[in-house]
């Protein structure tokens, strides 16, 4: 079903049911039409109530049908709301838990509206590349004023009912409800208490305007236009919200109607759209089934109180988990917890964290310098050095001493998860957890199935990383996986190019303007410049002939690691992030690019973009075709939550999409000819090539 209909007394009840959160989809908005038109051809029905089943009101559009036909089939959601408006028996919606987009817009054509507390009210569209498209900016602000529905639209946020009921001269609730237990009681008799009131009140009859006019237009399209400036949504919401305070309302609502239609065919908001859905495909195993048992995470053991150590331990700490931290040495263990604390109490004083919060989660840490001491943690995750005679050790003493069930992970980077695996006799209960740094930030988290990986412990490492926020994808056993062995490819690229005559100041620059987070020195610098060269060594004995730039290798030799040594590719001030471009280090590229006998001259921006960017994409074809990722958006996650790429692109390989398999290809082929660069990786991959033949895209 999705939507049921009942008559209690003189009221009829709609309720919307289409789980998990009663999406707007074509079903149910026939199912409201159908059940409107019921309650008006019943003479003993007086009024009308609509809700939602379970745990929302509703959450809008139904983001199964995106990019679907079903999307704009009538009845579309305008067509329901003005159903509902124009319908001669008063209409009340009992509004509870999560009222999002679609579903505030169809609250807001109901002729009342009475909300339960705590509820959770957002107009989320932006966050898609889009404004509202069924009469939010117009309804809005006549229901709320015209600046808190503006601050609302342009930045998606979630607000609880109980904050907007409290802003004086609103009338977005006509009552608030006692509790969300007694809603559906109250509603029913407010419904009662209305039904014979006319005329019906509409929200689109309510005045519009706001003092300053021109004035506060143009003031909040200034700050949007810096918050958002690769984002046409917003200035979009702002331009709507002003229609509203000076337009009649149904020109308002063909304007609305225009901008929203315009916008869903921009590039940013096809990427935003491809990264919701691609957020929620990820946590989905194609062999896992949804409704495989987990296996039971109360107490999490963590070898290493270092800075990873610490960062994956206070993700627990925040989810309510208890965890007990192991080191070789007490005073590893007093500086470990020692940080933890310091980043708690930070969170304390800029307002992030109440007190008593942060002493809950330092309580539930525990530490201990014996492997005896953790038996019976349930899930122990290994942050030791990047090394596999240490990984060798850490596991066969973990082998010997947990119990049973309890999951191995390795936050291994790059290494053989397989050979980590068989270091026990349970193979089937050890899984890669990979975080990325700071562990306690970042979103990423990459899941790393071995080959006798059991399916329990994958559903178990999925339902984890929801506990503790992280977005996981699934990544097969090869050489880092799937973002360090794409990122490998991408900083091969970046110091050839300063062999070619680029300063890494300028590498990042274009990859900053074509919105990167950092550019990939500045990015090393922040990793650590030490951690490429040890990976680049171990590279280096088991593929001599693999050509890399020896830029980086002479940067390290130098003993310039990066922030962490206030030198790297760039030099930095005490406590400060700035980078700043160093003489001597242009110097030693430049001598180096002399010693190679390579001319330098002058590359674009577009070529430093593209090089850099499509080496990504043809190596993360490499893994697409050998399994180690399960699909194309799966590695846009990862690019997207682990290294800064840019939101509004949608990750490389919806980029690559957008540009056109073809054109990549072309682009390829002609770097190839680069007797500097690596011509043999510039053959497109097979699975590459065969989609730019057949005019197919990776999504």
């Amino acid at each position: 079903m999705s939507a049921d209909y009942q008559v209690h007394g003189d009221v009829a009840v709609i309720t919307l049911n289409n789980p998990p959160v009663n999406g707007m989809g074509l079903e149910t908005r026939r199912a409201v039409v159908a059940g409107i038109a019921q309650a008006q051809a019943d003479a003993a029905v007086k009024a009308v109530v609509i809700t939602g089943h379970g745990k929302a009101f509703s959450g809008g559009a139904d983001v199964r049908e995106f990019g679907s036909p079903k999307a704009f089939q009538e009845p579309n959601l305008l067509s329901v709301i003005a159903c509902v408006e124009n319908c001669s028996k008063p209409v009340v919606a009992a509004m509870h838990t999560v009222v999002m987009g679609g579903g505030l817009e169809l609250a807001l054509g109901c002729h009342y509206r009475i909300c339960a507390p705590g509820t959770s009210i957002s107009m989320p569209e932006v966050k898609l590349g889009l404004i509202p498209g069924a009469g939010g900016t117009q309804r809005l602000p006549r229901a709320l004023g015209v600046e808190p529905a503006l601050n609302m639209i342009v930045s998606g946020e979630a607000i609880k009912s109980d904050m907007l009921s409290m802003l004086p001269g609103q009338k977005l609730f006509d009552q608030m409800a006692m509790s969300p237990q007694s809603l559906m009681d109250e509603a029913l008799a407010y419904a009662r208490e209305v039904a014979d009131v006319r005329p019906l009140p509409k929200v689109r009859d309510l005045p519009c305007k706001h003092p300053l006019g021109d004035a506060y237009f143009q003031f909040a399209r200034n700050m949007v236009k810096g918050m958002a400036k690769n984002y046409p949504a917003p200035p979009k919401a702002v331009d709507a919200v002003e229609m509203a305070t000076k337009k009649k309302f149904d020109e308002g609502m063909m304007y609305e109607r225009e901008q929203f239609i315009n916008l869903m065919w921009t590039p940013e908001s096809r990427a935003l759209r491809h990264l919701f859905g691609a957020q929620r495909a990820a946590s989905k195993i194609a062999d896992v089934p949804s409704d495989t048992p987990v296996r039971d995470i109360k107490l999490v053991a963590i070898i290493g109180a270092g800075t990873m150590g610490g960062g994956i331990a206070m993700n627990f700490l925040n989810a309510g988990i208890a965890v007990k931290m192991i080191e070789t040495k007490q005073e590893a263990l007093d500086r470990g917890v020692a940080t933890i604390k310091k980043n708690y109490e930070d969170r304390v004083k800029k307002g992030k964290l109440k007190e008593d919060k942060a002493a809950q989660r330092m309580a539930l840490l525990s530490t201990t310098l014996s492997y005896d001491d953790i038996k019976n943690a349930d899930l122990v995750i290994e942050a030791v050095f990047e090394d596999m005679g240490v990984k060798e050790a850490v596991f066969k003493q973990l082998d010997a001493v947990m119990k049973p069930g309890a999951i191995l992970a390795s936050n291994t980077s790059t290494l053989d998860l397989n050979k980590i695996a068989n270091f026990t006799k349970r193979p089937q209960d050890v899984v890669g957890l990979h975080f990325f740094s700071p562990a306690n930030v970042m979103k990423l988290l990459e899941v790393v199935r071995g080959k006798d990986t059991a399916k329990d412990v994958l559903a178990t490492a999925m339902d984890v990383a929801k506990k503790i926020k992280k977005i996981a994808v699934l990544s097969g056993v090869c050489d880092g996986f799937i973002g360090n062995r794409m990122i490998d490819q991408y900083g091969r690229q970046a110091g050839f190019l300063l062999d070619e005559g680029c300063t890494p100041a300028q590498v990042d620059r274009a990859l900053e303007k074509f919105g990167w987070a950092m550019g990939p020195f500045r990015m090393g610098d922040l990793a650590g410049n030490d951690i490429g060269w040890a990976i680049r060594k171990r590279q280096y004995a088991e593929n001599p002939t693999r050509r890399y730039s020896k830029t980086a290798d002479l940067l390290c030799e130098q003993g310039r690691f990066g922030q962490k040594t206030g030198a790297g590719w760039y030099d930095y001030k005490p406590g400060k992030r700035d980078a700043i471009p160093n003489k001597d280090v242009e110097a030693m590229i430049a001598k180096h690019r002399e010693s190679l006998g390579i001319k330098p001259r002058k590359i674009s921006d577009e070529e430093i973009v593209q090089r850099l960017n499509f080496a990504l994409v043809n190596e993360a074809a490499h893994i697409l075709a050998e399994g180690i990722a399960s699909k194309a958006s799966d590695i846009d996650m990862v690019y997207i939550s682990g290294y800064g790429f840019p939101i509004f692109r949608g990750g490389p390989m919806n980029y690559a999409d957008e540009l056109g398999l073809f054109n990549v290809v072309q682009a390829m082929q002609r770097f190839a000819t680069n007797p500097h660069d690596d011509a043999e990786f510039w053959k497109p991959a097979p699975l590459l090539a065969e989609l730019a033949a057949e005019g197919k895209t990776f999504n």
